[in-house]
């Protein structure tokens, strides 16, 4: 496989995308046994106290909103859900490269659009901070917000800055760089063919539910060293985290308990996977610092892919000319996945990064303390990079776009291989299993994620003729 480019080199190859117990106190004096009191008269008895008025409880903070954000969009709701081009495309004629929006709980944050102002944010490091502990309204945010999963510090490389972010990400780096790609290739190939036995049952199925969602988990656990089980039990929990629903919180907290079970089984009976080699890694990381690099793993490597899967799908069976192109030689699987990688990103928003200072970015200020969105979706359709009908390319496309992010919080190299091998597999798989597969309901019936940072569908139903009905597949790449 040819190794990726970073976004200021742009290639056909994917580019450079970079998350409190309770003790007791076992040192606490020992009270002393009781002894018998001594009899005494009776007391009189006291009145019964009277209940105090309950008090109304505290309301949390309100959020405060500057003057910049009165009348900022809400990256939210069902037109930012259905239809983001849009909404980016009017920020961008309004704003400009930098946009004012609110997320959900009326948060005011800044939302790049601009692709040479998304590089000039996540290179200078200095000036835009991944510490999230720099954000000035973390005094307003509820306990219960529910994205607080996505942006609040908790502990991993994610956050990390200096050479504190390149020892861990050093450690992550050479864990994925030792996955052989071609046994994942072969180890997807065979997850992908028993789930494909399974919609052979019938002649219906949800390619979202029922394979895109089951394969990328099924791939990384084999890379982690997590079981089948496990990792098929993963898949609800980081769904309602990267959704940022009313379960969010709950689901972070499940995610974590697999990974604490995982480092602890691995560091008393090593094994040939990723987690083993983070645990041996010179770099010494505690097995706290294990887990929570885990969980951005996980996060990273299973909901992407996942979308990645079922948007590429999504544009076979939408787009007919497409699809005829590919049946004819003209196009290939590998085309489609690049050019969802471009049009329709997994990754759409990232938080982000915060302010150290006072800064000025695409003529817009931003006071110190603020945070700052990566809109990868909105850099890749800017019209500096992408001219053609305001900021679509033509059939080929362009080669320069930041799904991977960019700079020392991309995604490893390692990673994006990964995700390739593990999505191109399914895609080919599919339809050379079932080449006949179509749309059970309208293109305009289908829905999309509530997620404001991700892209995808809830659902994908299809109907097809079962697989044992053919006597071989047909080649798409």
């Amino acid at each position: 496989m040819t190794q990726p480019t970073s976004p200021s080199e742009p290639s056909g190859e994917p580019g450079a995308p970079d998350e409190p117990g309770l003790s007791g106190d076992p040192g606490a004096p020992t009270a002393p046994e009781p002894t018998a009191p001594e009899p005494t008269a009776p007391e009189p008895t006291a009145p019964e106290p009277t209940a105090p008025e309950p008090t109304a409880p505290q309301a949390a903070p309100a959020i405060e909103r500057p003057a910049s954000h009165e009348d900022a969009v809400e990256l939210f709701g069902p037109r930012f859900q259905d239809t983001p081009a849009e909404v980016y495309r009017e920020l961008r004629n309004t704003y400009g490269p930098v946009a004012p929006v609110l997320l959900p709980g009326g948060v005011p944050a800044w939302l790049v659009l601009g692709y040479r102002e998304l590089l000039r944010v996540t290179e200078n490091t200095k000036v835009f901070g991944r510490g999230s502990a720099r954000w000035k309204l973390w005094p307003q945010i509820p306990p219960d917000w529910p994205l607080r999963p996505m942006v609040e510090d908790n502990g991993s490389l994610l956050y990390r800055e200096g050479d504190d972010h390149r020892r861990r990400a050093g450690a992550v780096g050479s864990a994925l760089e030792a996955v052989d790609l071609n046994q994942m290739q072969d180890a997807t190939q065979s997850f992908a063919q028993g789930l494909i036995d399974k919609l052979s049952e019938g002649s219906r199925a949800d390619l979202i539910a029922d394979y895109a969602h089951p394969l990328p988990v099924l791939a990384l656990s084999r890379v982690l060293g997590l079981s089948d089980a496990e990792g098929v039990a993963l898949v609800k929990a980081i769904n309602d985290m990267v959704d940022g629903g009313p379960d969010a919180l709950r689901g972070q907290i499940e995610v974590r308990g697999t990974m604490e079970r995982l480092v602890a089984r691995k560091r008393a009976d090593p094994g040939p996977d990723a987690t083993s080699r983070m645990i041996a890694d010179r770099a010494g990381l505690t097995d706290q610092e294990v887990v929570e690099d885990l969980m951005v793993l996980t996060l990273a490597g299973h909901q992407p892919c996942t979308d990645w899967i079922g948007m590429t799908l999504w544009l076979l069976l939408t787009d007919h000319d497409y699809a005829a192109d590919m049946g004819g030689g003209r196009r290939s699987v590998r085309q489609a996945m690049h050019q969802v990688l471009r049009d329709h990103t997994p990754v759409q928003i990232f938080a982000g990064r915060f302010t150290t200072q006072d800064t000025v970015l695409g003529a817009t200020r931003i006071p110190a303390g603020d945070l700052v969105l990566l809109g990868l979706a909105g850099a890749n359709t800017d019209p500096y990079i992408r001219p053609q009908a305001g900021g679509v390319a033509g059939p080929e496309g362009h080669n320069a776009y930041m799904s991977y992010s960019h700079g020392e919080h991309r995604c490893p190299y390692a990673g994006q291989w990964i995700a390739e091998v593990v999505a191109h597999t399914a895609v080919e798989t599919l339809l050379e299993h079932l080449p006949d597969v179509e749309l059970a309901v309208p293109a305009d019936e289908l829905r999309w994620r509530p997620s404001p940072w991700l892209r995808g569908l809830t659902s994908l139903p299809v109907t097809y003729t079962p697989a044992h009905s053919y006597t071989g597949g047909f080649g798409w790449d």
